[in-house]
């Protein structure tokens, strides 16, 4: 038997509570891969499925934690091997599926990933799906132009998981860093992960009815999505990207095409659930070279299986600064 975060649905009222509880192996779902799971995450997905399910969890009782990073145990598939390390995040795992919130994990070979050099499981879920998806925002941006010296880099929801990440390897990498904040209490705390500006919300979250502005930003990574990118593409230089990642101020998206056809704007959608494999590796390389581990120690706020329930209400307030480290041994 070992522990794992819980959480279960009364049919008749429909509420879900969730509870640290003991489970057995049997109990995991089908896979070829089990993890002895060292450390898991908080997104803000995970705060959905802790909670009311958000439309993502398919069936109860379930077990939530997208991301988990740990050693293998045992292994039908001849690519891992019981010692190896290895990191898992999406794949509608934690969703769909059981996810990290649990000592052991069976999963399919095909969803993990190896650690890469220099990475620990803790500091992989300091990084986790925010911190990869970061990543693979920032590849994304550099993929089509974005090189240092060009101009600002802007980045949206800067103090969150996706946010610190950004600014932080953004800033490692030589770009100057403007990152926008609803909490004024985060300036020192982005200026210490390298962000060089600090931009209030209220500066850039009211549409205009001008499609076009002065020529701002020379990349941005927005994990805010709504009126707030409908403004954003209006200040971007001729030929700039924006990596969408998230959508914390909205799904509707309030825009012309002006941007687009006078600017030669490129808008960038970033997925990480089911981001194929050759990429996955490639963007956990990245974040081994690249993500500075001192600014990664400075955002990790520890937690254990029994304070999952407070921080999934917290994450869906906006009440959570950096990134989570859950060791479900603690």
């Amino acid at each position: 038997m070992f522990n794992a975060l819980v959480v279960n649905k009364d049919e008749d009222s429909g509420k879900t509570s969730a509870a640290v509880e003991q489970i057995s192996l049997d109990q995991l779902p089908e896979g070829e891969v089990t993890v002895a799971v060292e450390y898991s995450t908080v997104n803000y997905k995970d705060g959905l499925c802790i909670g009311p399910g958000g439309g993502l969890v398919r069936k109860y009782p379930h077990v939530p934690g997208i991301d988990f990073a740990g050693t293998v145990e045992a292994s039908s598939d001849d690519r891992y091997k019981p010692g190896d390390k290895v990191v898992l995040t999406g794949w509608r795992v934690g969703e769909a599926h059981w996810g990290g919130y649990s000592q052991k994990a069976n999963v399919r070979a095909d969803w993990l990933v190896p650690l890469p050099e220099g990475l620990d499981s803790r500091r992989a879920m300091a990084v986790g799906t925010a911190g990869f998806t970061a990543m693979l925002a920032v590849m994304a941006l550099e993929d089509h132009g974005l090189e240092p010296g060009h101009g600002p880099v802007l980045v949206t929801g800067a103090a969150g998981g996706v946010g610190s990440v950004a600014t932080a390897i953004l800033a490692n990498l030589g770009y100057e860093v403007a990152g926008v904040t609803g909490r004024p209490e985060t300036a020192d705390y982005l200026k210490s992960l390298g962000a060089t500006q600090i931009v209030a919300r209220e500066e850039i979250n009211e549409t205009t009815k001008r499609p076009l502005e002065s020529e701002s930003w020379a990349g941005c990574v927005d994990a805010v999505g709504g009126a707030m990118l409908a403004r954003v593409l209006g200040q971007m230089k001729y030929g700039a990207s924006v990596s969408a990642v998230g959508l914390a101020g909205g799904a509707a998206l309030p825009a012309t095409v002006i941007p687009f056809l006078l600017r030669g704007v490129n808008l960038l959608g970033i997925d990480s659930v089911m981001q194929p494999y050759e990429n996955r590796v490639r963007a956990w390389q990245r974040i081994a070279s690249d993500l500075p581990m001192d600014k990664l120690e400075a955002m990790i706020q520890p937690a254990a299986l029994s304070d999952l329930p407070q921080l999934g209400a917290d994450i869906l307030k906006g009440q959570v600064k950096g990134r989570v480290v859950v060791d479900v041994n603690a």
